[in-house]
């Protein structure tokens, strides 16, 4: 399908610039305060549906494994639905389901979550919320059940190391961030180790007041939103100091790193840690990005690696903001015999971009994606529940969404190039190639992956 004229997505543009704002004021009226025990919560009333939304965030992402003990993080999260207080696995999923409440949740690399949704109708939304604070606070962590997930995880996880992209990925992981946790593969051997009380020392130490939050959307008003928010997070305890994070360097700059693999392709990777959500060149790489590797068929990439040479499917660049640096990401997947050829192009490409930045009619063209697409971000209570969590585990202003938009008008040419130029180095992108065999030209591995088992891909 061919795009729009220029005129019509100038109109267009235009049009979601000016409706965009006015949407998000009325449609996100946040309203914010503190628990008894310093928790902060974000809510937003909505009438619309019969619903009630909640998470609860905690700083214990898995870059908050112990040393020496990676994966408890993500086990504890895991386990937080297999049973709490007096009411074993069954027991506790019959207790949502009779209701009709869904629990979720889980670990991620910077944080973890416990959320729910259930009916507003005032007895099911008690009886949801009494359930889910019996999750946070007193999980049961059983021994039978954590060796069951265990071996499921460890099972997962040993046929997923066979995988190309998992092998890449990794490795990618090891060169962004040698020495630190976000650094950290898990094996099955870590797996394997992890014991009950590793679990209950975990949640202890870090499913407490200190760095939660609390986003909530439904239809209730403030007054039982604070309620709920006190009775999720309102008697944990005030956790400790956090201990805290190695600083993130620069990564392994230049390294190229070839794993051979049995699959038809290569499986590619470059990039650097660079950003976090509050970095002042956040919005300039943001939509530079877009132009780049980010708008999808009309983005850079795509255009030399696909659309002129044929070299790959899809090729993508993004980045990812993390509460410490995280990575601007270039992926793609090519036939062995033309991954010297691809990697070429990619770097070339990179190179013109850094050295010139986007034209004018490309960066009106992205920013005017971008804000057009801006309503599918609140489009239900879901997406808006997500974004009031980042806003809350980012600590993000009330406004943010507005500021978003402002910002993403704001932005120049000039910054731009100039956060391009200051921050992505194509010359110092570590590389990762899982697939084809060595190039003469590459740096060797100090760090070689073992050969994979099992089927190509």
């Amino acid at each position: 399908m061919k795009p729009p004229p220029h005129s019509l997505r100038r109109w267009l543009a235009g049009l979601a610039i000016a409706l965009v704002p006015q949407l998000a004021l009325a449609a996100l009226p946040i309203e914010h305060w503190r628990t008894s025990n310093d928790v902060p919560v974000y809510f937003v009333r909505a009438d619309a549906i019969p619903m009630v939304d909640v998470s609860v965030l905690f700083d214990a992402g898995s870059r908050r494994d112990p040393s020496g003990r990676r994966g408890v993080a993500s086990m504890v999260g895991r386990m937080l639905d297999k049973g709490a207080g007096e009411l074993d696995e069954t027991g506790l999923a019959e207790g949502f389901a009779g209701i009709g409440a869904e629990l979720g949740g889980g670990a991620g690399t910077d944080r973890a979550s416990v959320s729910v949704r259930t009916l507003s109708e005032p007895a099911t939304l008690d009886r949801a919320i009494e359930l889910t604070a019996l999750v946070i606070g007193s999980p049961r962590f059983d021994a039978a059940v954590l060796d069951r997930e265990k071996a499921r995880l460890g099972q997962a996880l040993a046929q997923s190391l066979t995988e190309p992209s998992t092998i890449a990925r990794r490795r990618f992981n090891e060169l962004l961030y040698p020495g630190h946790p976000y650094g950290r593969n898990l094996d099955p051997a870590d797996v394997a180790a992890i014991e009950v009380d590793d679990l209950r020392a975990f949640h202890r130490a870090h499913y407490v007041a200190r760095g939660a939050a609390v986003a909530m959307i439904g239809a209730i008003d403030r007054g039982k939103a604070e309620r709920i928010a006190e009775r999720l997070v309102g008697s944990l305890p005030p956790g400790g100091p956090p201990e805290p994070m190695p600083p993130v360097g620069e990564g392994s700059p230049g390294v190229e790193a070839r794993i051979d693999h049995p699959a038809s392709q290569s499986h590619i990777l470059l990039g650097m840690p660079v950003l976090t959500r509050a970095d002042p060149d956040y919005f300039a790489l943001y939509v530079g990005n877009h132009v780049l590797g980010g708008g999808g068929f009309v983005s850079r990439l795509y255009e030399e690696v696909r659309e002129q040479r044929g070299l790959a499917y899809s090729v993508y660049s993004h980045f990812m903001p993390m509460r410490q640096p995280g990575p601007f990401l270039i992926g793609l997947q090519t036939g062995k015999a033309r991954t010297d050829e691809a990697l070429e192009v990619v770097r070339e490409t990179i190179r013109r971009f850094v050295a010139e930045g986007p034209s004018a009619e490309e960066l009106a063209a992205a920013k005017s994606n971008l804000i057009g697409g801006f309503a599918l971000r609140i489009d239900s209570n879901a997406r808006i529940l997500g974004q009031l969590a980042l806003i809350a585990h980012e600590g993000l202003p009330l406004d943010w969404l507005d500021i978003w938009i402002e910002r993403i008008e704001a932005v120049t040419l000039e910054q731009v190039r100039d956060a391009f130029r200051r921050r992505i180095d194509p010359d110092r992108l570590s590389v990762v190639v899982v697939g084809a065999g060595a190039d003469p030209r590459a740096t060797v591995d100090p760090n070689p992956a073992p050969a994979p088992r099992g089927r190509p891909e």
